[in-house]
């Protein structure tokens, strides 16, 4: 009986299809047509997109045999062949450095480990990366695994990429390391210099020798569902990217000793949304350069004890267009240091003017500790500054220039508390630098130092501890608008506002939710144009006081 046409098993209409092609080239051949030309090789057809496992270039994957030499040899077979994808399989394979090149794609298996060798030996320095000067542009060039002038780069997992950065460390009172290497010698877990294209996702980055990932001069780089877990030396840094463009981290997750993400130099063209961040110091550290259109989103910070925002700008740079949104800020100090020294340097005649404008601060929920604490995961002692305890917001510039156009918006924050009469009456020295340098500052809430143009928006500053000092202290500054604001007071502070040689002012809707002895404390003959607009501040015995030559003529009161 014939079998239905609509019943062909799969391997019957495979069968009659053959037959019938060879049947139709035959009937060609007969009649004389030409033959078809030959196709390509299956080798040929896979060139760019075939796997290299590492094994199959020797790697023993034993946790002891050095394998650096297979897998560079599986690498550079890869990028021969026009790229593709290296494999590290299961298993622990130890190596020193290895170098990527373009359209590699390294990918660590689940059950797959690269484990940096604590032999120091087993590393060296990437040659056509420029050394050690000038410090925070370049300050190492030993990578784990590195690149220079490649592109189209991805390491993925979901396995693990180890640096034994424990092995790197100094032993407690001085000496060499066990690995031999250490200081700006040490191996970066991953290391770009002037690279384009980079991928990086879905591996676990832990225990670098000293920052996880450097990435300097490069463009177009994707960041993306990355845990990096790095607290077992001193400088562990998350990311830290150096004058890098068209940079976009999401969704990473990042437990840091030191700064969990480090923009330095002229960073442009940046975001970073969806992630989590706890480090003893700094989670977004912006220091020198040009950096502009930067945006800083729906991330989560905890457990930081340093400065979780921190920026710190010398007299010819130029910042701007910076926006951090959306951000909870839980267990930290700090919460955030803007600084710009505007000084000329020694012996400098000319200059082009810098500045640091445009920084934006919208839909922030802090909880901020009075003090420090040490990370118990940390194997070392953190040494306590005096000036990291009760922190709080500074805007701080010195020279002749200005912070420029700074705004808080729809942001709450409960402070620890603690501080006294003597920390309300200090002045603040004439320094930009370390968020600490400049010692506990006179303000619970918010410092500001030369500040051009200064917005807050819906703000609240809370303490959870009675603080005798005031909630903001403006000093120098001008051009401010202020709606919306609730503070806490104390009858025994000096005043729940200050002003010191500040002019053109607008408080409107300003709300004091407990009691104080004066509402507004106003410093300096040149202080002017402040206009307290409604709002209830009935909860302060007096609404003004005039220090230092102010005059009431400085002060428009209309509540």
């Amino acid at each position: 009986m014939t079998e239905p046409e609509d019943q062909l098993s799969r391997r019957n209409w495979l069968v009659r299809l053959s037959t019938a092609s060879f049947g139709t080239a035959m009937l060609a051949m007969g009649s004389g047509a030409a033959a078809e030309p030959a196709q390509p090789s299956a080798a040929g057809n896979t060139l760019g997109a075939r796997a290299y496992n590492i094994r199959d270039f020797g790697a023993k994957g034993d946790g002891k045999t050095v394998d650096t030499v297979a897998v560079q040899a599986a690498i550079d077979a890869c990028h021969s062949d026009g790229g593709g994808i290296v494999l590290a399989p299961a298993g622990v394979f130890v190596i020193g450095t290895v170098q990527m090149k373009s359209n590699v794609t390294l990918r660590i298996a689940a059950g797959g480990k690269l484990l940096g060798s604590a032999d120091g030996k087993q590393y060296h320095a990437a040659s056509s990366i420029p050394p050690l000067t000038p410090r925070f542009e370049r300050c190492g060039n030993v990578g784990l695994i590195y690149a220079v002038r490649a592109e189209n780069i991805t390491i993925e997992g979901p396995g693990t990429i180890d640096g034994q950065g424990a092995e790197f460390r100094s032993p407690r009172g001085g000496g060499p390391p066990p690995s031999g290497r250490s200081g700006d010698h040490r191996p970066y877990h991953l290391l770009f210099y002037r690279c384009n294209n980079i991928r990086l996702r879905d591996i676990f980055l832990r225990n670098s020798a000293y920052h996880s990932v450097r990435i300097i001069e490069s463009s177009f780089i994707w960041a993306y569902s990355l845990r990096i877990y790095n607290r077992v030396n001193y400088n562990n840094d998350g990311f830290h990217f150096v004058s890098c463009r068209y940079v976009h981290v999401s969704d990473c997750d990042v437990q840091s000793e030191d700064d969990a993400c480090a923009m330095f130099g002229s960073c442009r063209f940046v975001t970073i949304a969806n992630s989590t961040f706890s480090t003893r110091w700094a989670v977004f550290r912006f220091g020198g350069g040009n950096p502009e259109n930067i945006a800083i989103s729906n991330c989560l910070i905890y457990k930081t004890y340093g400065c979780p925002i921190k920026m710190h700008f010398g007299p010819q740079s130029r910042a701007q267009n910076i926006l951090f949104c959306n951000l909870i800020l839980q267990d930290v100090t700090g919460p955030i240091s803007i600084d710009l020294d505007d000084r000329p340097r020694p012996g400098e005649k000319s200059r082009e003017k810098g500045y640091v404008r445009n920084i934006m601060f919208n839909g922030l929920r802090c909880r901020v500790l009075a003090r420090e604490r040490q990370l118990p995961d940390i194997p070392f002692r953190h040494q306590d500054r005096p000036g990291e305890n009760r922190q709080c917001i500074v805007l701080n510039c010195i020279g002749d220039g200005f912070l420029e156009d700074i705004s808080f918006n729809d942001v709450r924050i409960a402070y620890g508390g603690g501080g006294t009469n003597q920390e309300a009456r200090r002045r603040v020295p004439r320094i930009a630098g370390e968020y600490f340098e400049i010692g506990t500052p006179p303000a619970y809430g918010l410092y500001a130092r030369q500040v051009r143009g200064l917005s807050l928006c819906n703000v609240r500053f809370e303490v959870i501890k009675p603080d005798l000092r005031p909630a903001m202290v403006l000093d120098r500054v001008r051009d401010a608008g202020i709606n919306a604001l609730s503070v806490q007071g104390n009858p025994e502070a000096m005043a729940a506002l200050r002003f010191i040689q500040s002019g053109d002012v607008l408080l409107s809707a300003t709300r004091l939710v407990s009691p104080a002895a004066v509402f507004l404390r106003v410093e300096g003959a040149v202080s002017g144009g402040i206009v307290v607009d409604g709002g209830d501040i009935s909860r302060a015995a007096a609404p003004l006081a005039l220090q230092d030559g102010a005059e009431e003529k400085a002060v428009k009161l209309r509540i």
